[in-house]
């Protein structure tokens, strides 16, 4: 049955077993109620248009089934990139319509058909928190620059990672970094971060079958183990990433993920699974759990952590439940592998993607130029499977 187009998706057509518990779990703080959102976050409706309305929702959506994405019943492997962004903090800033409907093109010629883009880079201009981590407001044209990017996505056929936060936000020199660092310590503040983003931004979007997988947070690894970061706890991670995750599969059927900088963290066979279904539905109930694991992996891991192009998911670390992609990996290191050769080994070895870093060239890191070979060959590969 086609699933029917709503008001709030016709928008973007105008433009971790369980984690081993610390010793003492420290309690999350409140704060006062939030006040109310201002009207920077109100939602304008639109009339529908072309793009969304001419597709079918059930046959081009991406569903999990058992270790699998599927589409239409069939499956799908990942051949993926990451465009991170393209101005630094783009949605709601200095977005560039022309760059990423040119890029999206791009892709899709190439036979990429996901990215993985970060929606907010470290902006306080994006979500405004206060002092006690409470959201204060959400950027309009954070909004309407983010209609027009789920439109490209659509109209160019390209599976969106989005990742709405980063452990940039919680990183000295940044502007909010106590106010963020403050937000996943409070409950108060977590739930201001849900009701005003979270579920506007699923609600929003969740009609549009190129919303892929909704990624929580990138490396909050580093939010954990950094001084610069904050050395937040994983109790107040996790509890965020669980109460993230139980709302949005309460108002959709969207994806989750959490980008995981290191497999050790993800994993039993480290320092303990702490994203496993178990864990996060003990801070937030049964809605909270992640729907796929995308951990990163760089060379400077290989010789603690072994390397996932080498190896199956189970064997790297996972526990084999669900799809696992890799969520960011080097186009160029030191090791001499061909990056073909890594997207290759990945999919024969039984993973369901792999996302390179970048497409764009962003960070000094990757270029279309030097990804080309390999999803070439994928996308030759998957057609001919």
């Amino acid at each position: 049955m086609k699933r029917t187009v709503s008001v709030l998706t016709a928008l973007l057509l105008t433009a971790c077993s369980a984690a081993p518990a610390p010793a003492q779990t420290a309690p999350v703080t409140t704060a006062e109620t939030a006040p109310a959102v201002t009207s920077e976050s109100v939602s304008e409706e639109v009339s529908e248009t072309s793009i969304l309305a001419s597709i079918d929702y059930d046959s081009t959506v991406v569903r999990v089934d058992g270790t699998r994405f599927t589409v239409n019943g069939e499956e799908i492997w990942i051949n993926g990139v990451n465009t991170p962004w393209d101005k630094w903090n783009d949605f709601g800033g200095a977005f560039n319509e022309s760059f990423w409907d040119e890029h999206f093109a791009m892709l899709h010629e190439e036979g990429v058909n996901a990215s993985r883009v970060w929606v907010n880079c470290n902006g306080m201009s994006i979500v405004k928190l206060d002092a006690d981590g409470i959201v204060t407001s959400v950027s309009k044209k954070h909004w309407t620059d983010l209609d027009k990017l789920f439109e490209i996505a659509a109209k160019h056929e390209i599976y969106l990672m989005p990742t709405l936060l980063s452990f940039d936000h919680f990183k000295e020199g940044n502007q909010g970094a106590k106010n963020w660092r403050a937000m996943v310590q409070s409950e108060a503040g977590i739930q201001s971060y849900v009701d005003k983003y979270v579920i506007p931004f699923v609600e929003r979007y969740g009609d549009n079958p190129y919303l892929w997988c909704i990624d929580l947070m990138n490396e909050p690894d580093w939010v954990k183990e950094n001084k610069e970061c904050g050395q937040v706890g994983w109790e107040y991670l996790c509890n965020f990433f669980a109460h993230e995750a139980a709302a949005i599969h309460e108002h959709s059927d969207e994806l989750v993920t959490v980008g995981a900088g290191m497999i050790k963290y993800n994993s039993d066979k480290f320092d303990g699974n702490y994203f496993s279904d178990e864990f996060l539905q003990s801070l937030a109930g049964e809605d909270a759990y992640l729907d796929v694991w995308s951990p990163h992996y760089y060379l400077w891991q290989k010789s603690f952590l072994g390397c996932p192009f080498e190896t199956d998911p189970v064997s790297y670390g996972l526990d084999g439940l669900k799809p696992a992609v890799i969520g960011e990996c080097a186009i160029t290191d030191d090791s001499g592998v061909p990056i073909k050769d890594s997207y290759i080994g990945a999919y024969e070895h039984g993973w369901n993607g792999v996302m390179a870093w970048t497409s764009n060239g962003v960070d000094d890191c990757g270029s279309m130029e030097q990804l080309e070979e390999a999803v070439n060959a994928m996308d030759e590969k998957l057609k001919n499977s």
